[in-house]
């Protein structure tokens, strides 16, 4: 079920004399799961790559990393879960940077006991505070990672698996099959896995570079249907929707137009760390400032700038806390007027489509938009008689299988 509720209110007596004040609510409950292809982000994916990095007297030791290659998807808590099928009877001895949820039946084994001794293992990251000593670069994130536009410092994880019971050279090796990864929203599908060029690794000191003993093999995976894994409690309102985001046309002046954006969580149970909203709008090509977000212009079509990526400045408005009196971000943008498109009337002034953290938020049809004229000479006390009466609420549900 998805609610939304559209206001206007005020009226346009001269350009340069009174704001223009439009609101926009989009309220969404359940996100529509998202297609595999994405037109947005047509060449997104998450790409996982197995390098062999050396031999051990009954397998070998791998470095496994997945690189989020997503402009505006990312993975929040609790984090991705990684699965595989061994392609013989291979065992995991020990591991660094992530542990498998469920150790298996290791009762043939006499002495050293392996860490995992599943057919199909699943993994999970560690937690910060994981003592160094098991720790690896780009690990212990709690499985979070961001996406690649907005962070790409800290759009891998990665972790180190000792396989035993293995192949000991590359042609006796026989990688994992049957890729499966799991994550908070719409979910993953895992293409086959193929061989590519050996991965090379730079020292610290950036002196030296080494390569995989084998040819690591490539796993991609994108994004497609599934189910969230966290149900959320929702405060108590007239949409009961855990995500509300407040556009208001705010101001119009001559030349330029001013839209404030709030975003309100209310959600008990999730603050969402490292949000990020896109939004198309025609006028986007136009923007002139942006205030206490980033922003980063999104063109999935050539020559077409009609979709921007907003995200929250690190340490400021990037964390958008679970529902109470802080539970919201907010900015405002300024976009130059285009003579030749510019318009209030018919919903122009309302964005197309929106995401928050990747989920496709229900649009209304374009007749429900509120309709403002472009300008008209009009008494004041018609601004108050429209505040006290024009208001327009619509109710959309829908129904998912």
């Amino acid at each position: 079920m998805e609610a939304l509720s559209l206001s206007a209110s005020g009226s346009i007596p001269k350009l340069s004399s009174f704001a223009v004040l439009l609101v926009l609510l989009l309220s969404c409950f359940s996100f529509t799961s998202t297609e595999a292809y994405d037109a947005l982000d047509p060449t997104g994916n998450i790409t996982i790559k197995w390098d062999v990095m050396s031999w051990t007297p009954d397998g070998y030791v791998a470095t496994v990393t997945m690189y989020n290659f997503q402009q505006y998807r990312h993975i929040q808590a609790p984090g991705w879960t990684l699965g595989w099928t061994w392609a013989k009877k291979e065992v995991i001895w020990n591991m660094m940077g992530a542990q498998t949820t469920e150790q298996g039946d290791c009762s043939k084994f006499k002495g050293n006991v392996p860490h995992c001794c599943k057919k199909d293992p699943t993994v999970v990251d560690l937690l910060p505070g994981t003592p160094y000593n098991q720790q690896i670069a780009n690990c212990c994130k709690g499985g979070v990672m961001s996406s690649w536009v907005q962070d790409p410092a800290n759009a891998a994880s990665s972790f180190q698996v000792s396989v035993g019971s293995a192949g000991t050279t590359n042609k006796t090796v026989r990688l994992p099959k049957n890729f499966t990864l799991r994550a908070p929203g719409p979910g993953y599908t895992c293409g086959p896995a193929k061989n590519v060029r050996p991965s090379k690794f730079v020292t610290a000191d950036k002196r030296r570079v080494t390569q995989a003993l084998n040819s690591p093999y490539l796993a991609s995976a994108v994004s497609g249907p599934g189910k969230s894994t966290n149900a959320p409690l929702v405060q108590c309102t007239s949409h009961m929707c855990p995500i509300r985001v407040h556009w208001h046309v705010k101001l119009n002046y001559k030349e330029y137009w001013r839209v404030k954006i709030t975003i309100t969580n209310f959600n008990y149970r999730m603050n969402y760390t490292l949000w990020n909203l896109v939004v198309q709008h025609p006028n986007f090509d136009n923007l002139t400032q942006l205030f206490s977000f980033y922003y980063k212009s999104l063109t999935p079509y050539a020559g077409l700038n009609d979709t921007a990526m907003l995200w929250g400045v690190k340490f400021y408005n990037d964390l958008l806390t679970q529902a109470g009196p802080y539970g919201n971000v907010q900015s405002e943008l300024l976009f130059r007027k285009d003579s030749s498109t510019f318009t209030f009337e018919k919903g122009w002034a309302f964005p197309r489509r929106i995401y928050f953290n990747g989920d496709n938020c229900v649009m209304p049809p374009p007749d429900a938009y509120p309709w403002l004229p472009n300008a008209g000479a009009r008494p004041i006390t018609s601004l108050l008689l429209s505040a006290c009466t024009i208001f327009a609420s619509l109710v959309f549900l829908l129904a998912f299988a």
